[in-house]
């Protein structure tokens, strides 16, 4: 594939060895990136069901995670979850690679390292990080091109382009294979690649693909957000089961205020005396009077506007009732407005619904509620499940790096295929935490173990040795120890603290 990039192939080894192929009735995949399975090189456009009914592309399905985020409630839960898992410092970068459970010598710790450091200025991650955690989240995958120079491949990666999901589609040419002994057939993939293309032009059909360019998997860098549908196939953004309560919240909404508006005037009804004239020339005079005396208001939903528009039906219509002579004549009477203009209970059930839908604490999107940090005894069970939601997404989100760390790793020649294998799940991303929260937790814990100490104090050699208090009151490690064993002497040899008479070295 000479458009847009390169193939990395894997090392064959000889035939002494090599492993021999073990049928499977299990596709290896793990990606769940909606992969569209073709048969002889066919294409096929892939539908997912919403749940309301209708059945729509994987566009419209990104579409309306992208409109469900531009929602105030929604909007407002995505930007916390982003603010939780991407700190920013003033002199520390957002991510960083740890490699201390990594057995290899230190010159390939260091080339780790320098190729982390310019995977991170290729993704301008230092700047962008918010943004591309919060596509990723609203789209629930994330595409990049990576580009190399096919003549020179040693310099590795030399630019990172992101791609809009909806313009790529990964496609799997397949043959049915049946094993000779167990007469089971299987599904064997012949390629794999990706197809860019416009769809929405298209229709996102065979047509698109025919005339789409085919890109190599290698090519891409693809990293889903890790929820899939009933099917397992599909993959889907963590705002996908918001859709159904915010729609129903803007519905209720919209309905609310329809309502108030209906309901909250209080209506006129106008007997108008026509005496004894026909039928056809009393309605005539009845509507010419509304006609002279009525005001039309009608409420835009799309906008939120009233605007007064003599063409609509309005909701703010008086009774116009014709009365015969022998009446009481022309009279105006009033309609009370409605009197339970004020429950809202069912609107607040649909909005708690949908906070709990987007996985923030319910304190966090009240703003009549105080959000407290500090104590243990103060953290309820939200938070910390909060937090943990925080973390899974850290680990899902660093497939990003991982991924393209590993292919600038062999373009490199740093490692290899198979020891990248190895040595992935001993490569941690470490993610940058709020340094104002983390120091206030720390001064937090710090403070509840001096006031432990303080409540220990006079039974410290009674009942409890002071190498107990330190290891676990303290939870000192034992470089910890000795280093401050060794600053208390050199202190008090030196007169900055007072040496108590009597008072034993080691403690």
């Amino acid at each position: 594939m000479n458009i847009f990039g390169w193939q990395i192939s894997k090392r064959i080894e000889g035939k002494s060895g090599s492993k021999k192929d073990i049928p499977a009735l299990v596709s290896g995949d793990t990606d769940n990136d909606a992969i569209v399975t073709s048969d002889g090189g066919g294409y096929y456009g892939q539908y997912i069901d919403q749940g309301d009914g209708r059945i729509s592309n994987e566009n419209d399905q990104i579409r309306k995670y992208r409109w469900a985020a531009s929602q105030p409630e929604v909007a407002q839960a995505v930007s916390d979850i982003v603010d939780q898992a991407i700190a920013s410092g003033e002199d520390k970068a957002p991510i960083s690679v740890i490699l201390t459970r990594l057995d290899q010598p230190d010159e390939v710790k260091k080339e780790i390292i320098t190729q982390f450091e310019h995977v991170v200025k290729l993704l301008n991650f230092n700047q962008n990080a918010a943004d591309i955690f919060r596509s990723w989240y609203v789209d629930g995958r994330l595409y990049y091109h990576l580009m190399v120079d096919p003549k020179n491949t040693k310099l590795g990666i030399q630019e990172m382009r992101q791609v809009d999901p909806t313009t790529i589609r990964k496609v799997r040419e397949v043959t049915t294979k049946r094993d000779p002994d167990s007469k089971i057939e299987t599904q064997v993939v012949t390629a794999e690649y990706y197809v860019y293309g416009d769809y929405d032009a298209k229709g996102g059909g065979s047509q698109a693909a025919n005339s789409g360019v085919k890109v190599d998997k290698n090519a891409i860098v693809y990293c889903p957000s890790g929820e899939v549908d009933a099917t397992g196939k599909r993959t889907m953004s963590h705002l996908h089961k918001a859709i159904k309560p915010i729609n129903q919240l803007r519905m209720l909404e919209d309905a609310l205020v329809i309502y108030r508006i209906s309901r909250a005037p209080e209506r006129r009804i106008f007997y108008i005396d026509v005496g004894n004239v026909p039928k056809g020339k009393a309605e005539q005079y009845v509507q010419g009077i509304m006609s002279k005396y009525r005001n039309k208001l009608v409420y835009d939903v799309a906008t939120g506007d009233i605007r007064d528009d003599r063409n609509s039906m309005s909701m703010l219509e008086d009774f116009w009732l014709p009365r015969r002579e022998g009446g009481r004549g022309t009279e105006i009477t009033t309609l009370p407005g409605g009197e339970n203009l004020g429950q809202i209970e069912d609107v607040v059930f649909f909005q708690r619904k949908l906070y709990k839908a987007l996985d923030v604490p319910i304190g966090r999107l009240e703003t009549d509620t105080a959000f407290t940090v500090g104590r243990a005894t103060e953290i309820n069970r939200e938070e910390v499940r909060f937090q943990k939601f925080i973390e899974k997404l850290r680990k899902k989100f660093s497939h990003l790096i991982m991924e393209t760390l590993k292919v600038q790793l062999i373009l490199k020649g740093v490692v290899t295929e198979s020891d990248w294998a190895v040595i992935r799940e001993n490569i941690v991303i470490d993610f940058l935490e709020d340094n104002y929260f983390a120091e206030l937790k720390e001064m937090e814990i710090f403070r509840e173990r001096m006031e432990m100490m303080q409540q220990l104090d006079e039974y410290v050699g009674k009942y409890f040795s002071h190498e107990w208090v330190r290891r676990t009151i303290l939870r000192q490690d034992d470089a910890t120890i000795k280093r401050m064993q060794k600053e208390i002497k050199a202190e008090k040899k030196s007169g900055e603290i007072e040496d108590l008479e009597g008072e034993d070295e080691d403690t």
